[in-house]
């Protein structure tokens, strides 16, 4: 299973959630406490907003521990909301196309998790992409998959309903159990999203809490430190809007 952190509030160095904490996003990409494999040397990405619409996106297909520039770079680039992913593949290949995040226009995605019997329904899933969407298909991730469809049922306009209709048109592609186990955090670069559900028991892990400062939150698949100390543990079948301000708690299904 991939780890991944994303942060929205006051602009903080990218290096005080990748590197500087005793148990930060790069010390998980070789040693992760919660995930099933505590490897996450399979690639890596960044993006990160800033005055532009758009964010920048930065990943690439080797271990972020090896990566010398991800260190140089997180110390001099600072952001009031970014998402940063560390993956172990789950089959398809080790490339940078199939790093997370993913980026469309202003919107950001990035997962852990699964999609039962994803590659039987890959065709059937991507033939499902809106033909406007399709060229963004760069990988073969069911991830991305999921994101450009959920783009496709309305993403811009109604971010719960849009991944609520992806993940009941996912659960029904899906030829086995378990269907999905999902943990995502996704992006407009205005607020800061976050899904977690299973079609059975056991979704991925999500945590939450304010981060050095009230104005600030941190969303995590794993915490910083060991102790967990001031971690919220998301529910199973939640959808999460953090702003500067709050969190604002839904139901997902």
């Amino acid at each position: 299973m991939c780890r991944w952190a994303g942060y929205i509030g006051a602009p903080i160095y990218l290096s005080d959630i990748l590197s500087a904490p005793e148990h930060s996003l790069i010390e998980q990409s070789r040693a992760a406490d919660e995930g099933k494999a505590s490897l996450n040397g399979d690639g890596f990405g960044i993006a990160w907003y800033g005055k532009r619409a758009e964010p920048g996106l930065y990943k690439d297909a080797h271990p972020a521990w090896s990566d010398v520039n991800l260190r140089s770079f997180a110390n001099q680039v600072q952001s009031h909301l970014f998402l940063a992913h560390v993956r172990a593949s789950t089959g398809t290949a080790i490339s940078r196309n199939n790093c997370h995040p993913f980026v469309v226009d202003n919107w950001s995605f990035m997962h852990n998790g699964l999609i039962g019997g994803f590659e039987q329904v890959r065709k059937k899933a991507d033939m499902l992409i809106p033909d406007a969407l399709y060229k963004h298909r760069k990988g073969a991730t069911d991830s991305e998959a999921f994101f450009l469809n959920a783009l496709g049922q309305g993403l811009d306009n109604n971010p719960r309903e849009a991944i609520a209709k992806t993940v009941k048109l996912f659960e029904q592609l899906s030829p086995i159990t378990p269907h999905l186990r999902l943990s995502i955090t996704f992006s407009d670069g205005k607020k800061l999203y976050a899904v977690r559900y299973a079609s059975d028991r056991w979704a991925p892990s999500i945590y939450y809490r304010r981060y050095k400062r009230k104005d600030s939150w941190a969303i995590v698949s794993e915490p910083f430190d060991e102790n967990h100390n001031g971690w919220t543990k998301m529910e199973s079948n939640s959808f999460c809007t953090f702003d500067q301000k709050d969190v604002f708690i839904q139901k997902l299904i």
